[in-house]
């Protein structure tokens, strides 16, 4: 791919903002979060509909900095839910926008990164890509098994920021990604917990959908028959019920916040709070730990990473309880928009497929 341009500008739409970023070989020059307010949001049905909303975001957001049709080499968006997908880079194509349109796969609002990709390379004369949606899938067959034949376990998890982490721990321990073992932890909103093996993440909870550890606002795996005993109550709709387990879980629905700084703060103190800390981390850190028999035993790191990775009293809690297993990494914060970026040059270098979702 040859193009005389060197700027990626990275676009990742979440549930409640939507981030930019321009790069100039790997350099970031430019970059912004909005902030997306209920009231903003709640005037649209359904996610596609914001998508006129937020592609006039990036089209500001590029006027502001005198950026001209031709001046980009790339737009890289957020994947979104897609069937499941090797890791890598895929082109934006008719199938993909076909499918998030449709949500076929479930809605979400990183489904609007594709057809955002698309619609800026049209009016500025570049490619548009994806990079390691959340729906990557590299799971042995033994992890797919659910104990009931009728589900399937699946791979949904921060594979953006899990690639991007694993990438940067195995380039510290001096080796490639692609000859180390590692057990990644995203802790963040979500917590995702994988074991990467030689370059695939070969089990991992789904971290969309309420697997593994309960978070900052999600129920993570709960006792089955307890469950299925709430489902039959009739004290929740269904709709109200995954919103329980997916986003009005975890912390807030013990203490009504999602915010893990002002509960860590008060922890410092020795308020109630430190609690609640201690069993959240009680959780992550046996998730982290059962991979361990994934991986055999043999673990090269682990890598913490995600918002929650910024806190050193409670990587210093994780240290306390998995340190004597294996040397820890963090990675504090989410590397999404630099991932993206990373994965446009490495293709623009020509040293990364690009795929064709099909």
């Amino acid at each position: 791919m040859r193009t005389t341009s060197k700027l990626v500008l990275a676009i990742n739409p979440g549930s409640t903002t939507t981030k930019l970023a321009l790069f100039s070989d790997m350099t970031e020059t430019a970059q912004v979060c909005h902030d997306h307010d209920a009231e903003q949001l709640t005037k649209f049905r359904t996610v596609f509909e914001q998508f006129t909303f937020r592609r006039n975001l990036i089209i500001s957001f590029l006027a502001e900095h005198k950026i001209q049709p031709g001046d980009l080499a790339m737009a890289m968006g957020r994947g979104g839910l897609l069937h499941p997908l090797p890791s890598g880079v895929y082109r934006v194509g008719h199938a993909m926008l076909r499918d998030l349109q449709s949500c076929v796969y479930g809605e979400h609002a990183s489904n609007l990164g594709a057809p955002l990709a698309d619609a800026i390379a049209k009016r500025f004369g570049c490619e548009a890509m994806i990079a390691d949606p959340v729906v990557v899938d590299e799971m042995i067959p033994e992890a797919r098994i659910s104990g009931l034949p009728d589900i399937e376990r699946k791979s949904i998890f921060h594979a953006l920021n899990h690639k991007y982490v694993a990438r940067k721990a195995a380039a510290q321990l001096g080796r490639r990604y692609e000859d180390v073992r590692l057990i990644v932890a995203h802790l963040g909103g979500g917590i995702s917990v994988g074991a990467h093996f030689e370059g695939r993440v070969v089990d991992v909870n789904n971290a969309l959908d309420g697997e593994g550890p309960f978070t900052p606002e999600r129920s993570g795996g709960l006792p089955v028959g307890d469950l299925v005993k709430l489902v039959r109550s009739g004290t929740y709709t269904y709709p109200q019920l995954r919103k329980l387990i997916t986003g009005n879980g975890g912390l807030f629905a013990y203490l009504g916040t999602r915010d893990v700084k002002e509960l860590a703060e008060k922890a410092r103190t020795g308020d109630e709070a430190s609690f609640w800390i201690r069993a959240l981390l009680h959780q992550v850190c046996k998730e982290i730990a059962s991979h361990f028999a994934v991986l055999e035993g043999k673990v090269d790191a682990i890598v913490l990473t995600g918002g929650i990775a910024k806190n050193d009293m409670m990587m210093g809690m994780v240290d306390k309880k998995l340190g004597a297993m294996a040397p820890i990494i963090i990675v504090p914060g989410e590397g999404e928009m630099q991932s993206l970026a990373e994965n446009a040059y490495a293709v623009l270098a020509g040293e990364r497929e690009v795929m064709d979702y099909e």
